[in-house]
């Protein structure tokens, strides 16, 4: 009897082998199943100050998308107000380079694309200003509603508010460094966007890898501290919507977004990557939520009674107490 069971045992054996090389062998196949486009575009820039800064902006975002998160560059799409026809920003090229992404993108892949440059909004729809003919949020749906696969749509302008009702839906997160189509002045959104993927800080639940949720959350409280260093009010606070209701959240705000960016990476999950921690994220944003209200309840605090204001400090600073504490056991920051 003693003989059967080794050859039993044998056998098993081996068939374990056998489905351990499979899987092993269909790792890299898994991680190549996703294929990634990135689709920047820097438009009219309207002088050389900005030219400078947006050209800066666009070539750290490219270098990173090619370098860090290792994006074959031949699914890299770069127009900007180049003289070089078939690279210029226009509508054209804008509408070739969708339609291009379209021809090869599959419903497990993903475009990424980012808008630097100025927009307006006329009462009506917004428009993102390109080379010639602008396109408006209308027409920019219109060109991805086709696309299989998952979309991150960052629109960086004064004018992109409306993008956020005209964009959303199902697989779709949208970006856009205003609220409110008030907020025209010039935007920084994009630089601290850009910077959140060159930056380990940005990497807020310490997983090793940085979500568009992150990127958002840490681009926006950049944001606020650039103004708040200058002295300056914030003209612009970004929002994100990812969940197709069509009106967006800020980073210091509880609802019903983020819960898709939070789980969408610009990179290739690689085996062994720590997983999102979805509770650290949610203790965050309790925290991104705080610091907000303790920015404004500063602002409040000369038309507030002291009595009014030392209780809402108060229960701010205890609340942020025990968030930090909660953070810190998680292995945040």
């Amino acid at each position: 009897m003693a003989a059967p069971t080794r050859t039993r045992v044998s056998g098993t054996a081996r068939a374990l082998r056998l489905v351990l090389a499979a899987l092993v062998l269909a790792l890299p196949r898994a991680a190549a199943a996703q294929e990634r486009f990135a689709l920047v575009v820097s438009g009219a820039t309207g002088g050389e100050v900005y030219a400078s800064q947006y050209a800066g902006w666009i070539d750290r975002f490219t270098r990173t998308l090619t370098g860090r998160l290792k994006f074959d560059p031949a699914r890299v799409t770069v127009l900007s107000e180049s003289g070089n026809p078939q690279a210029a920003a226009t509508a054209d090229n804008v509408r070739k380079a969708i339609a291009s992404v379209r021809q090869r993108m599959k419903g497990e892949d993903q475009l990424i694309i980012l808008l630097v440059g100025h927009g307006t909004f006329d009462g009506t729809d917004a428009k993102f200003n390109l080379v010639g003919p602008d396109l408006e949020s209308a027409a920019w749906a219109a060109l991805l509603q086709p696309l299989p696969g998952r979309v991150v749509i960052v629109n960086s302008t004064a004018g992109s508010f409306p993008f956020i009702e005209r964009l959303s839906g199902p697989r779709r997160i949208v970006i856009t460094a205003t609220d409110s189509v008030a907020q025209r002045f010039d935007t920084v959104f994009a630089e601290y966007f850009v910077k959140a993927f060159e930056t380990d800080s940005a990497d807020l639940d310490k997983n090793g890898r940085i979500s568009v949720w992150e990127a958002f959350a840490w681009g926006a409280a950049s944001v606020r501290r650039h103004y708040q260093q200058r002295g300056q009010l914030s003209t612009e606070r970004p929002l994100l919507d990812d969940n197709g209701d069509a009106r967006g959240q800020s980073a210091v705000e509880q609802g019903g977004d983020g819960a898709q960016a939070s789980q969408t990476y610009l990179d290739i999950s690689v085996p062994g990557a720590a997983p999102t921690d979805h509770e650290l994220l949610r203790l965050l944003q309790r925290k991104a939520l705080l610091e907000g209200e303790l920015e404004e309840l500063k602002i409040r605090r000369a038309f507030l009674p002291s009595v009014e204001y030392t209780r809402e400090f108060e229960r701010i600073i205890t609340d942020f107490a025990r968030v930090s504490s909660e953070i810190r056991k998680r292995g945040g920051t």
